[in-house]
Parts: C-alpha cells; sequence; structure tokens
C-alpha cells in the first residue's frame, strides 16, 4: 500500500474567444516560434435568486513551433478556439525587482472555429455544399453547410506534433 502513487495527470480542454490579437516572436537561443494569446471563456449559472448571471475566465496560452506559425497566420481578435493542452506555471523576476508567476496552458492542439462567408457568396440565400479540403501536416480543413445557409463554418485542428 505504501507505494501506490497518486497518477499524474494535467490535461485542459477550454473553449473561448481571444481577447485581443496574438502575440508572436522566436526564441533568442535557436529561433524557435513561439505565439501567446489570452482566450475569455464564458459561464451561465444561476445565483440564489435563480436569476442567470454570468461570469468570464480570462485564460493565457502558449503554443510553440508550428503550431505557432498556424496561430500567427489564422488567428485574430474575437476568433473562436478550442484549446486542448496542459497547465504550466512560469516565474520570472519583474523590473521592480519582484516575482511574478503566471498559469497558462500550454497548448498541444488548436481547433479554430472561425465563422466566415464562403468564397464568391454575395448574400445569405446561397446553396450548395463544401466538400472536405485536407491540408498538410498542419491538420485538417473541415468546411460544412450548417443550418445558416449564407454561412461556412470552418473548423481546423491542429497539433503541436
Amino acid at each position: 500500500m505504501a507505494d501506490l502513487k497518486m497518477p499524474e495527470i494535467n490535461s485542459v480542454i477550454i473553449a473561448g474567444n481571444l481577447t485581443k490579437d496574438p502575440v508572436f516572436r522566436q526564441t533568442n537561443s535557436g529561433g524557435t516560434p513561439v505565439v501567446n494569446f489570452s482566450i475569455a471563456c464564458n459561464r451561465r449559472f444561476r445565483d440564489s435568486h435563480h436569476q442567470w448571471q454570468e461570469d468570464v475566465c480570462y485564460v493565457g496560452v502558449v503554443a510553440w513551433n508550428k503550431l505557432a506559425e498556424s496561430c500567427r497566420d489564422n488567428l485574430k481578435k474575437s476568433a473562436a478556439v478550442l484549446v486542448d493542452g496542459e497547465l504550466q506555471s512560469r516565474t520570472w523576476k519583474a523590473q521592480d525587482g519582484s516575482s511574478r508567476t503566471v498559469v497558462e496552458i500550454k497548448a498541444r492542439r488548436i481547433q479554430f472555429l472561425n465563422k466566415r462567408k464562403k468564397p464568391g457568396d454575395e448574400g445569405d440565400d446561397a446553396s450548395g455544399f463544401i466538400e472536405d479540403d485536407f491540408q498538410g501536416s498542419d491538420g485538417v480543413d473541415e468546411r460544412y453547410q450548417g443550418n445558416d445557409p449564407g454561412h461556412v463554418y470552418e473548423y481546423k485542428y491542429l497539433s503541436s506534433e
């Protein structure tokens, strides 16, 4: 019994919208691409008076390598994403000499949930089907005609691997 060990599980899945444009940079040592952004995730609940309330949770996200480049190229403020990753904390010294710590999500996979007009559509009464378009190592770009006939929802699933 003394040898039992708690499993080490660190997994997060969260969906939300970017609060501002992603910040892309490359590390000083080696030039590894990295992108940071934060998302807002809404939570609805009933208060003690049974009235609906809404709370917003802001979460930082960091992505590396090809995943960072894809985020730079495809994301902007208010874009909807689903992030799968793990929690990590960082500590650094601020300019005033104090220590700062942040907990953020290190992304393993990011699914872009952008809503956009189909290319060439003029109005909301467009019809027709969109075929799946498979992209290279960045992931799959699956386009699907939803209940709103004038829009196409783009789901792009990217992995850090």
